[in-house]
């Protein structure tokens, strides 16, 4: 008894050592951000205590200071808007610098398109400068994108997961069992650093960010 006891408990520390490091950045904290070529404002909305980065030219990323993430787990809850091709918002990983990293990003105006192919276009994976979203529609239809379940409602928060491990990326969306989206990372970058994502033209809401490193 007092072997198997001891067995378990090592498997607990293994298990509990895996995601040794986790963070949960306070996003109304200037110290922990950097914020590049966009306006931002806090926000208190919905029992959420959060940032909102506004709209601008040309792509952002809100870089979390001090984490660098390889495998691991990212949770955030974000707000978009219903407006079409006026929204698109997400989280960067595997950053190397502004223009090379990977993205996993939505399109809220698309979660409840009456237009069914568009609703295939909800959820979206990049790896920028080669593999944006027309590369990848054109040379890979249907592959890197896809729809959301369940279906948020497009102009209200929702939450995300984004797992990443090796190779494999997937996607859950308001807490559900099963992936909306998983893709295989088309790049070599295996760690890098971290952000909140809008697309040109398009705010984006964030709160409640928890990052979860695997060793």
């Amino acid at each position: 008894m007092k072997i198997l006891i001891f067995v378990s408990f090592f498997i607990l520390l293994l298990e509990q050592a895996s995601y040794s490091q986790s963070y949960k950045p306070d996003l109304q904290d200037k110290n922990q951000l950097l914020v590049t070529g966009r306006n931002f404002k806090y926000i208190e909305e919905n029992e959420k205590k959060g940032i909102r980065i506004e709209e601008g030219q040309g792509s952002s990323i809100m870089i979390l200071n001090n984490i660098i993430l390889g495998n691991g787990t990212i949770e955030f809850d974000a707000k978009g808007r219903n407006i079409i091709g006026g929204s698109f918002l997400g989280f960067a990983f595997h950053i190397q610098n502004d223009s090379t990293y990977d993205a996993i990003y939505f399109r809220p105006f698309n979660f409840l398109n009456p237009d069914t192919i568009r609703r295939w276009r909800a959820v979206q994976y990049i790896s920028v400068p080669t593999y944006d979203w027309d590369k990848l529609r054109e040379t890979f239809p249907g592959k890197y994108e896809n729809k959301v379940n369940p279906v948020p409602d497009p102009s209200d928060w929702f939450h995300c997961k984004i797992i990443l491990n090796g190779k494999k990326i997937s996607v859950f969306v308001n807490h559900a069992s099963e992936p909306s989206l998983v893709v295989n990372k088309l790049t070599d970058t295996s760690t890098g650093k971290i952000g909140l994502w809008v697309d040109n033209g398009s705010d984006g809401s964030f709160a409640n960010l928890m990052i979860r490193n695997k060793n």
